[in-house]
């Protein structure tokens, strides 16, 4: 046996036939060309825990985009955005992460890595993160949580950070816990901790199974003027947590808008043009994204949505024009809002093509507006 091992070993080093991975033969020489071939169209997107939106917006990307323009989409398991920043700028593999808007402020502030406002940019805001407090019936508002036990996942999560700023601007003071959400949960429920935050897309996964039996409730959490510059008004409802909240019930709260970031790489580099065909291919095949069974989330990505405080990467920016003029010309994934947008502006009176051109800016602005208001 170690003869033949052998053997296979020298035959596959000198060029001769060998046995792949997939029971077909192949030279040395097209093995490597295999491989080479396999990681140019391989992106690694990190994103979130197990029970968050981040993996199931991931897993999606793969779903649609997997084997378009030979791409191959490896979504991975993350551990937080401040996290995922420093795996997006350091980590081999990891092309894209999947992070809040408020980390790179956060991580710019912190100086928690040098250069970041130059290496990490952005390819689309994806959609808002609502921050979910999760109390106690002792606790009716969020100012009855000063001094008391509040988990805020574990250090470094894009909750944690979230959790820090939001206190600390309303000028609530608590005790802080690091559990990992599940456990947390648990906790709370047995009455060893007061509260637990959690910023996710809703419906969060982590709350389906709550019921009123259970003793627990949201908190609202009130769109401060301190906190204006930084964050979203949101509303939690009964149609997002139906076995929980009670008919016609819905809580105030925040968001954070969620972002696809990804390192400035040289436009002369492997990396840059990997990332630039799946920037390609996930503009031109947005529409995927809105049908079942993806997640509901993508139904409020604005493509055009701009990022307060990030740079948006230069392929993404080369698509987003060539979406904005396929939709002026009747066509593409922003076609159908920009449609009912001049349904409503137009009085039924069809524009000519300059003035399409003109009302689209109008358009994006409205859009904007819309992404803003409570739901």
């Amino acid at each position: 046996m170690r003869g033949l091992i052998s053997g296979i070993t020298f035959a596959a080093l000198v060029g001769i036939a060998a046995v792949t991975p997939f029971g077909a033969t192949a030279t040395a020489q097209s093995i490597d060309t295999l491989r080479h071939r396999a990681n140019a169209g391989t992106v690694g997107i990190v994103s979130g825990g197990v029970d968050g939106t981040y993996i199931r917006v991931a897993a999606d990307l793969a779903a649609v985009l997997d084997n378009t323009d030979g791409l191959r989409v490896l979504p991975l398991l993350g551990k937080g955005s401040l996290q995922n920043l420093s795996d997006v700028a350091f980590l081999k593999g990891i092309d894209i992460g999947i992070v809040q808007s408020d980390a790179l402020a956060y991580a710019r502030r912190e100086r928690l890595y040098p250069g970041i406002d130059k290496s990490i940019q952005y390819i689309a805001k994806l959609y808002n993160e609502e921050m979910h407090v999760l109390a106690r019936s002792d606790a009716a508002t969020i100012r009855d949580l000063a001094g008391k036990r509040v988990n805020v996942d574990l250090l470094g999560s894009g909750t944690s950070m979230t959790a820090s700023l939001v206190f600390q601007r309303l000028g609530v003071p608590i005790d802080t816990t690091n559990f990992d959400q599940a456990l947390a949960l648990e906790k709370l429920k047995r009455g060893e901790i007061d509260a637990l935050v959690y910023v996710a897309g809703r419906p969060a996964r982590l709350f389906s199974d709550l019921r009123p039996e259970d003793g627990l409730h949201f908190v609202p959490v009130p769109l401060d003027a301190a906190l204006l510059d930084t964050y979203l008004p949101a509303r939690i409802s009964t149609e997002d947590y139906p076995l929980l909240m009670s008919g016609g019930e819905a809580v105030d709260t925040v968001a954070v808008g969620a972002v696809m970031a990804v390192y400035n790489w040289a436009p002369d580099t492997e990396r840059y043009r990997k990332v630039a065909r799946f920037v390609q291919a996930f503009f031109s095949n947005f529409d995927s994204f809105l049908q079942p069974p993806r997640h509901a989330k993508w139904k409020e990505v604005n493509l055009a949505a701009e990022v307060p405080g990030w740079t948006r990467f230069q392929p993404a920016e080369i698509a987003l024009r060539h979406e904005v003029a396929v939709a002026t010309s009747g066509g593409g994934p922003l076609r159908k809002d920009f449609d009912a947008f001049l349904n409503l502006t137009s009085g039924g009176d069809r524009p000519s093509e300059v003035q399409k051109a003109a009302l689209f800016e109008e358009f994006l602005r409205w859009q904007r507006a819309q992404n803003r208001a409570p739901r």
